[in-house]
């Protein structure tokens, strides 16, 4: 990238701000390093503060439909509080944790179509201005991709992933939303599910697994409606050593059974009609009972494509390039 953001709150003449980041790609909860480079002006300038801001693409869904935007789920604060020289080169350098419930962005080379940001945001004698957007990749930790191999393993395919504004209920969420990767049935339960939904809820010491199961119509699903769902357990310190086809195998039977056992009025239904379970920051509410269980996580079964084999990747390169290049045109149409 070049020096061409220039900080258009204080007119020409003003510095202009450029990010680098080091880490390619980043792991969640893991370190993002970087420098931020300088550019003084035509006049020395205060810098007051150098704040960069995570953002993402998310959905929200309503009864109308579906609407996109972009959210900001952290700050960090890495300089400020020096003058900048006129036409002066100064570069910061940063290291910041990423939130454990970062999503994930990519898989063995594959981009899932999940759009993060870093942003650079810039203060200077009272004005602010967001003055540079990076791309953010994001790759699996090692218990996430594990789960993802081993359902690729067992022939679940990928669909979708996409990031929703809501919270999980009965979950440690922190995020105001979270990412939801969707998988077509393996041949084995395509006559019980059209698709599974899994969602990732990372923290220090593991994570939690949320399956939901769609239900299609037929004899185990009752009236054809609702949702089955499970959560499971995972800790980080003990992913080698286990069979995680047999382990993932037995978190989707367990889904199986419960609506064998219970039907459309399975403990985890949705809470509306529109099959999204909306609480009202339209986040999915899963209930506990039968279904849920603790496992303890395995190690991935190898370098497999697993569920993003069949993905076209141009397409989704092409959505991540439009979401950027618009959103610099905005900032340059302000400026």
């Amino acid at each position: 990238m070049v020096f061409k953001k220039l900080l258009g709150s204080l007119g020409v003449g003003g510095p202009t701000v450029d990010t680098v980041l080091d880490t390619a790609t980043a792991v969640p909860g893991g370190s993002l390093n970087g420098r931020v480079h300088l550019k003084g002006g035509s006049a020395d300038f205060t810098i007051e503060h150098i704040t960069l801001e995570l953002v993402a693409r998310v959905e929200a869904e309503h009864e109308d439909g579906e609407s996109e935007g972009v959210v900001a789920f952290d700050r960090f604060t890495v300089g400020g509080a020096f003058v900048l020289p006129e036409g002066a080169e100064v570069t910061v350098p940063f290291d910041v944790a990423l939130p454990w419930e970062t999503p994930v962005t990519a898989l063995y080379g594959q981009d899932l179509g999940i759009v993060l940001g870093v942003r650079t945001e810039l203060s200077v004698a009272g004005a602010k201005d967001k003055g540079d957007l990076d791309r953010l990749a994001v790759g699996p930790l090692p218990a996430q991709e594990a789960v993802l191999e081993a359902l690729g393993q067992l022939g679940f395919g990928f669909r979708s992933a996409d990031l929703e504004i809501g919270h999980i209920r009965g979950t440690g969420q922190q995020l105001p939303f979270y990412q939801e990767i969707e998988l077509s049935p393996a041949p084995q339960y395509a006559h019980q599910v059209n698709e599974i939904e899994l969602t990732f809820l990372a923290g220090p010491g593991g994570l939690e697994v949320v399956l939901e199961a769609d239900k299609r119509g037929g004899l185990l699903s009752g009236d054809g409606g609702g949702d089955d769902a499970g959560r499971f357990t995972v800790e980080h310190h003990e992913v080698q050593g286990r069979d995680w086809n047999t382990e993932v195998d037995a978190w989707i039977r367990s889904l199986a059974e419960a609506r064998a056992a219970y039907g459309s009025h399975a403990v985890y239904g949705h809470a509306d009609g529109y099959g999204h379970g909306h609480s009202e920051g339209h986040g999915h509410e899963h209930r506990s009972g039968h279904g849920t269980g603790t496992v303890v996580a395995a190690g991935a079964a190898g370098p497999a494509v697993g569920v993003v084999g069949g993905m076209v990747a141009a397409e989704v390169v092409d959505e991540v390039g439009d979401f950027f290049e618009g959103d610099e045109e905005e900032e340059g149409g302000e400026g």
